[in-house]
């Protein structure tokens, strides 16, 4: 009974165990919604089988299975690896877009959801196509996600012009982006009852508008009669924006890798013209 006795009396549970404890239960459990549904799940069940084996060998002194399944080991992590490489990048890659992570990479990341959102705008006003994109902030905008058709795909220029060719399902409603993701589309928006709107303003500006008043969300809008570009914050409009003011002023909405500070709406309009 003194293996008994030596395993009850352990030493005292410390802060630092807790977190050792906690780091080992978070990577497990990451690891297994990695794996979920994946052939790399069959091959997990089969590691484990050879763990318990290593262990029972040891336990019960079986020299030659121990043997075998230490010699083992070694092919068996090269297999892995080899066979596996696919599944390891998409963990890596997982991984990388924790929110950990993407506090370090922000600046790039609004850097290229603002070239994809000119690139996209200055296209469409070209063509005179109607477009309304909004950019989440800090106050989130899930209840107007739900209502429209979710995407949840990366964002790219390719992506944004085919959602509001004319014709298309998602043509009518806003499309909604978070960070360099584009939630949903097809999102209807709260029109905006001010009186004092220019009665010139078709009903995507008063969209805009009336989201704006009520969140920090910053909105693109593309006029499908004229083919300016605006750009609606805090229920103000600036419109008839360049293609290069309209990247200029999106980097100073959301944040620049210069590191630029957002300037005032007659400051923006003043530079547009």
């Amino acid at each position: 009974m003194d293996w008994v006795s030596g395993l009850l009396q352990r030493p005292p549970l410390t802060w630092g165990d807790i977190l050792d404890i906690a780091l080992v239960a978070f990577l497990i459990y990451e690891l297994l919604l990695l794996i979920r549904g994946t052939r790399a799940a069959q091959m997990a069940l089969g590691g484990a089988f050879f763990i318990v084996l290593f262990f029972l060998a040891r336990a019960f002194q079986l020299e030659t299975v121990d043997w075998v399944v230490r010699n083992l080991a070694g092919y068996v992590v090269v297999a892995i690896i080899v066979l596996f490489q696919h599944d390891i990048r998409r963990a890596l890659a997982h991984f990388g877009r924790a929110e950990f992570f993407r506090y370090f990479d922000r600046g790039s990341q609004a850097q290229s959801t603002i070239e994809e959102i000119v690139e996209a705008a200055a296209t469409l006003a070209l063509r005179r196509v109607g477009a309304l994109f909004v950019i989440e902030r800090q106050t989130g905008l899930r209840n107007y996600i739900e209502g429209g058709i979710p995407l949840d795909a990366t964002l790219t220029f390719d992506l944004l012009a085919t959602i509001f060719q004319p014709g298309s399902p998602l043509h009518d409603g806003a499309a909604i982006i978070q960070g360099n993701r584009v939630a949903a589309a097809a999102c209807f928006l709260p029109l905006s009852i001010n009186p004092r709107i220019d009665h010139s303003l078709g009903t995507r500006h008063r969209a805009a508008l009336g989201l704006t008043e009520e969140n920090d969300a910053v909105a693109v809008v593309v006029s499908e009669e004229s083919g300016r570009i605006s750009v609606v914050v805090d229920g103000e409009i600036e419109r008839g924006l360049s293609p290069e003011a309209l990247q200029q002023r999106l980097g100073q909405l959301l944040g620049r890798r210069d590191g630029a500070p957002e300037s005032s709406p007659d400051e923006a309009r003043s530079q547009a013209l």
